[in-house]
């Protein structure tokens, strides 16, 4: 099922849906366009149009796949960051144990595309949807699906749901990640609660222990790694309490893109537990990290004998107004650059097949289509150029283009990845 999904995503006619691509491909395939192999500046590709780094690409998925390797986890890297099953498929490729989802369409596309395991990083309460993934368990014994549980009330709606169905769904205790944080159970003695519920119940099944470690409120390495020892602490203890007899395997599963690092390390000391442990990482904005706010958070700066993640994306627009010595506007706005976390970076200028550094130019505001540039003396703008805009937030990125080029550091095009938002 999914191979064949694969390829039919190269058999997708090119028309007026996708933005950035060039006029003149109309009714060609997405593979015959990417057999091309066009210049992304001089294919007659339009502006704006993003465009994903071919190399830098292949190198987070490298270097990611290393990490975590050495440092003996599983991967399941979050897919709400690109919602693009090709890239889902490298991640696997690239040692992936699955892949981390968070609401049922996604699951759904994952599916649709052939991906065998799934961790649904959420409560899932919806009975239609726990119906479908239900069925999907029953049709297919190669599907493993994992999803959060952070309350008695949620288990109760879980199991009425599931009543009848042939077999359990896996769940893991959420623990929330403190007071005033996002979803979780708060305390021990409420996860211990919500672990005999499940346990009560023949349609679903405790697994493990799961959260994540960004939503510890001001955090800094020490609190980070304080929550997680009472993540490991409470696998333990629902361990020594019997919630996980039956178990293969025992998940313990936590690891956003920004402390990645303090997971290794405190999975690193994870006791024996009665099965073998799954220690089972989650971040997802390393595909194509950014220029901005995960350039700053990235445990690569903490941790440079380990690698570097290198921003694989570029927005490409084109500068159409220069009405005075201290402003100009190019084409592109909020509904091609993502602008939830920063305002874009101008990065480079192209003019006459040339690129040189977009020096005294910046990024003030963003219109709907517009970006609103300030150059000081020394910038050379003018209208037709070029600009390269550096993006900030990964997730906020993908979902504003349906296709998008992978082009090689020379501009040539060797293929297109579909989002599916």
């Amino acid at each position: 099922m999914g191979t064949e999904a694969l390829a039919r995503l190269a058999e997708e006619r090119v028309d007026h849906r996708f933005k950035g691509l060039p006029p003149d491909a109309d009714g060609l395939t997405v593979g015959e366009l990417a057999a091309q192999r066009r210049n992304l500046f001089t294919g007659g590709f339009t502006t704006p149009v993003l465009a994903l780094s071919a190399e830098r690409l292949e190198h987070n998925l490298t270097l990611m796949e290393t990490y975590a390797a050495r440092h003996g986890l599983a991967f399941a890297p979050h897919g709400k960051t690109s919602m693009a099953p090709q890239l889902f498929h490298r991640q696997l490729e690239h040692g992936a144990w699955g892949i981390t989802l968070a609401v049922p369409h996604q699951v759904r596309v994952a599916r649709e595309f052939g991906i065998q395991r799934v961790f649904l990083a959420n409560e899932l309460v919806d009975p239609a949807a726990l119906r479908w993934v239900a069925g999907q368990l029953a049709t297919d014994p190669e599907f493993r699906f994992i999803c959060y549980v952070d309350s008695v009330r949620g288990v109760e709606l879980m199991d009425a749901a599931l009543t009848g169905t042939t077999r359990p769904v896996d769940v893991v205790v959420e623990l929330a990640a403190g007071e005033g944080a996002r979803t979780g159970v708060r305390t021990e003695a409420e996860c211990a609660a919500v672990a005999d519920a499940v346990t009560a119940t023949t349609t679903l099944r405790l697994v493990g222990v799961a959260g994540y470690e960004g939503e510890v409120p001001q955090p800094d390495p020490d609190r980070v790694r304080a929550w997680l020892r009472r993540l490991v602490a409470l696998a333990f203890e629902l361990d020594m309490a019997g919630h996980f007899s039956g178990c293969d395997e025992i998940v313990v599963s936590a690891g956003g893109s920004a402390w990645f690092d303090a997971v290794a390390e405190v999975f690193a000391e994870i006791p024996e537990l009665s099965s073998t442990v799954l220690k089972l990482l989650r971040s997802g904005a390393y595909v194509s990290h950014d220029d901005g706010h995960y350039r700053r958070i990235t445990p690569f700066t903490r941790i440079p004998q380990e690698g570097a993640l290198e921003p694989a994306f570029r927005l490409w627009a084109q500068v159409v107004s220069r009405p005075s010595a201290e402003q100009a506007f190019a084409n592109a706005g909020k509904r091609d650059a993502a602008y939830d976390l920063d305002l874009p970076f101008a990065q480079v200028v192209r003019r006459d097949g040339a690129e040189r550094p977009a020096t005294g130019v910046s990024v003030t505001a963003l219109s709907d289509q517009h970006v609103w540039l300030r150059t000081t003396p020394e910038a050379d703008v003018e209208v037709g150029d070029w600009i390269g805009l550096g993006l900030s937030h990964p997730c906020t990125s993908f979902d504003k283009w349906q296709l998008i080029p992978v082009t090689e550091a020379d501009g040539t095009v060797v293929d297109y990845v579909r989002t599916f938002f």
